[in-house]
């Protein structure tokens, strides 16, 4: 498979370390819109075809493979199908922004303690969307954040601006963070982000090369951490979907891919060089 089309110079030098040195590279993704197609119900992501195979392939390689993702870790893990999947003993998975991390060598899941104010919104959300006029709005519970999605309203982007304010305030009052995503905002703990999740990883992991791939603005966090690192010597190569629409992400990306179909085949791409290599 050709190598695909890489628009920048620091994305070719990322390619080239990954494909020369793949001992100390990680490979990261994101999960839903970007190995997974985005769905309505979010119970129903599940892996595209062939992601598996090509981070299985990958993983034969490379010193670490990742799924970063805002989901629960053991909930990521049954969607996207890893534990059934041979070839995938060096994965982790960084679940809720890197708060839970599942490591597929032991099975077993570590996390941080969820701040007292997840709780306490959790209790007043419901109230507060039937207040605003949005009852129907999708609560996904994620156990250290909420998250709260319009997509299957009447009116989701108008819905979408009508909680923006009232969930700010909530926010706030319960020393939380409010994230937009793809017609979602999430209430999440302070400092957690998947530029937390990637720094940690990076460090870990001491990498020296890392690809990472994702389609919304929570991916955003992750990009900006690897472009520090990228000032500090890492070189790397920014991959996003066009799933979400999010536009600062495509931009500030080395290749920009579709769909989830397009991250499969530059992971193959990428899994292709190294053993051409």
């Amino acid at each position: 498979m050709s190598t695909p089309v890489i628009q920048t110079t620091a994305g070719r030098d990322g390619w080239e370390a990954i494909v020369t040195d793949p001992a100390t590279a990680v490979i990261a993704s994101d999960f839903d819109g970007t190995l997974s197609p985005l769905v309505d119900d979010p119970a129903r992501a599940r892996a595209a075809e062939g992601a598996l195979d090509a981070l299985a392939r990958l993983a034969r390689s490379v010193g670490q493979v990742a799924i970063v993702t805002g989901r629960p870790a053991l909930v990521a893990t049954e969607l996207a199908g890893v534990t059934a999947h041979p070839g995938l003993g060096r994965l982790v998975v960084l679940g809720h922004y890197g708060l839970e991390r599942w490591d597929a060598e032991t099975g077993n899941v570590s996390s941080d303690v969820v701040p007292a104010g997840v709780e306490i919104a959790r209790g007043r959300l419901p109230g507060l969307l039937r207040d605003i006029g949005v009852p129907d709005a999708f609560v996904e519970d994620k156990g250290s954040s909420l998250a709260v999605h319009t997509r299957r309203l009447e009116d989701p982007a108008g819905a979408l601006e009508l909680l923006r304010g009232p969930l700010t305030a909530l926010a706030e009052e319960t020393e939380l963070r409010l994230e937009p995503g793809n017609l979602v905002l999430e209430l999440r703990p302070p400092g957690v982000d998947k530029g937390v999740a990637i720094r940690r990883l990076l460090e870990t992991t001491g990498a020296r090369s890392i690809l990472y791939a994702g389609d919304d603005l929570g991916d955003l966090a992750a990009v900006r951490a690897i472009e520090q690192h990228r000032n500090d010597g890492l070189t790397a190569v920014i991959v996003a979907t066009r799933s979400s629409g999010a536009t600062e992400l495509t931009d500030a990306a080395d290749i920009v891919v579709d769909d989830p179909t397009g991250v499969v085949t530059v992971l193959t791409a990428l899994s292709d060089a190294i053993a051409a290599r």
